[in-house]
């Protein structure tokens, strides 16, 4: 056989012969901060030495704990092609959860942010950390703390050659790793190979993923510590597009202005920061004029911003699907031929579904007793997804091996439809889909019915114990600032019950301040249902003619 092994080497390769000029933007606490493709490899190669000095060996894990910024990726490219493993670790979890990951990772190296080093101190004093041999601040200098040994990373860098002998690394050697939120237990970790990581990249830059080239200013907003940024450092990166970082921590206004000013064309985050944005948008001016498209995945897109978006910023809103274990992206809802030519109500319908599989994945909706669902758009099952850069496996968990995998098959969780033109609509996770009276209501279905009020900022939906039908349906909403509450509440209800059968509609609607979101910033039901566990919050709004059939 000819050819050489996929890996991540030639994307940087590549970019910086091809596009030594474009810029790497970095927003960072001491300002804006700019270098080239050509200066990035540089450092690149300095990173990979200071690797060897350190005494990082092909294989090893080293970690990180850092936001959305250049040094960050630096590591992207610099830890993999010199044969050691990097993994990405989410600032955000509880202090437990991050030791069991650095300990079941077994991390020789963490490289940590400034403004992170106090929250990783408290898991550092435990033995979880005991393989770790060298900390690096992601900076200039080293703040006051008891972690040790500790060097700043211009220094751990600093001294070294541009120059690396970078190694053939093989298709099968570990790249990438990160471990799944864990909201449900112990965090899962997953590894990606080379060949993942390249499949995986090479799938977004057709025009059915997310289509960049060298034309494009790529800001993720989406963490860097979650699935590799949804591999758009990698994806840009091979297509020579310019990056912008917005760094720690970004309010609505950085990111109007990192728009505005960087001419950034393409992003993407959860939902909960394009409501923002909007929200801000709604008081304050912003050039959006370069801005194409923003990918919004992590949780449903409510069906209002993508209108919001197209009619009044003529922003595309692609909507995404993907999991931690499909290196993320799975399916995106681009428009088949001919489809934009659609009335608006019947595009915007299409385009909030999760969408058409990416070229190289394969999928099945299947019932609980097995049989594949018919495409039809309204039975549903649980979706089942294989491809080259979908895992196989958990990093030493055999127990979640056997429950969530089989036959080569990624068992996903997800509760889907498929419609007659193929695309994926998530109706629920499975464990938030309510059970009413044998029936079954999406919970996901009322959270976007509930979002597209004007005045309501945010809405989650969980089933609460209900002595008769099992569950039923509360509603906790976070009205926008000056609504009415009582006048809202007629009208939302008023509003879904229009829509839907009576019995979907939500016994009771909670006013709340905020909803609780999990590390990743999507919706943490867990929370709620948690907190309303031993109780019940309904009194049967249901009518008897209006019930669902009971079992």
């Amino acid at each position: 056989m000819g050819g050489t092994d996929p890996t991540l080497r030639p994307f940087l390769w590549r970019a910086a012969k091809m596009y030594p000029d474009t810029e790497i933007v970095s927003r960072t606490g001491r300002g804006i901060e700019r270098y080239d493709y050509a200066e990035f490899e540089d450092r690149t190669g300095k990173l990979a030495n200071a690797l060897d000095s350190a005494g990082v060996a092909s294989g090893d894990r080293v970690a990180t704990f850092c936001w959305n910024h250049h040094r960050h990726f630096e590591t992207y490219f610099g830890v993999p092609n010199s044969g050691a493993q990097l993994h990405t670790i989410n600032p955000l979890l509880p202090d437990h959860h991050i030791e069991y990951i650095v300990e079941n990772a077994d991390d020789r190296l963490i490289f940590v942010d400034p403004s992170l080093v106090e929250k990783l101190e408290g898991p550092a004093d435990s033995e979880a950390f005991e393989a770790v041999e060298q900390f690096v601040v992601m900076g200039e200098e080293v703040p006051d703390t008891s972690l040790e040994p500790i060097t700043d990373y211009e220094s751990f860098v600093g001294d070294e050659s541009t120059e690396y002998d970078w190694p053939d690394l093989s298709a099968d050697t570990k790249a990438g790793m990160c471990y799944t939120s864990g909201t449900t237990g112990k965090p899962k970790g997953v590894e990606y190979t080379q060949q993942m990581l390249w499949s995986h990249t090479m799938a977004t830059l057709t025009p059915q993923g997310l289509e960049f080239d060298e034309s494009d200013v790529i800001m993720p907003v989406v963490p860097m510590f979650h699935v590799n940024a949804w591999g758009m450092p990698y994806s840009a990166t091979a297509a020579g597009a310019k990056h912008v970082y917005p760094g720690p921590a970004p309010e609505p206004a950085d990111l109007a202005t990192l728009i505005e000013e960087e001419g950034v064309t393409f992003t993407a985050g959860v939902p909960t920061v394009w409501l923002g944005l909007l929200e801000y948008l709604d008081e304050n001016d912003a050039d959006l004029s370069s801005l194409e498209t923003i990918v919004i995945g992590g949780s449903a897109a409510p069906e209002a911003v993508i209108r919001r978006f197209d009619e009044e910023y003529d922003v595309d809103v692609l909507h995404a699907w993907g999991m931690t274990e499909t290196a993320p992206i799975g399916s995106v809802s681009h428009l088949k031929a001919g489809m934009e030519d659609w009335d608006a109500d019947a595009r915007y319908e299409k385009r909030g579904k999760q969408g058409l599989i990416v070229p190289g994945l394969e999928f099945k909706v299947v019932e609980d007793d097995g049989n594949e669902v018919p495409w039809n758009g309204e039975d549903f099952g649980e979706l089942y997804i294989r491809g080259p850069w979908v895992t196989q496996s958990y990093f030493e968990r055999p127990e979640a091996n056997e429950e969530e995998f089989e036959d080569g098959w990624l068992k996903t969780g997800d509760v889907v439809t498929v419609d007659t033109d193929g695309y994926i609509k998530i109706v629920d996770r499975a464990k938030d889909v309510i059970k009413s009276g044998g029936e079954w209501i999406s919970s996901l279905e009322l959270e976007n019915a509930l979002m597209a009020h004007d005045d309501v900022s945010e809405a989650t939906v969980i089933g609460v114990p209900h002595e008769r039908w099992q569950e039923r349906p509360v509603a906790f909403v976070v009205p926008v600032e000056g609504a009415d509450e009582e006048a809202l509440r007629e009208e939302i209800l008023a509003d879904i019950e229009a829509e839907y059968p009576r019995w979907w509609t939500p016994d009771e609607l909670v006013f709340i301040d905020e909803v609780p979101k999990t590390a990743t910033g999507k919706f943490d039901k867990k929370v709620l249902r948690e907190e309303y566990s031993d109780e019940s919050l309904v009194e049967g709004r249901v009518p008897e003619e209006a019930a669902p059939d009971e079992e």
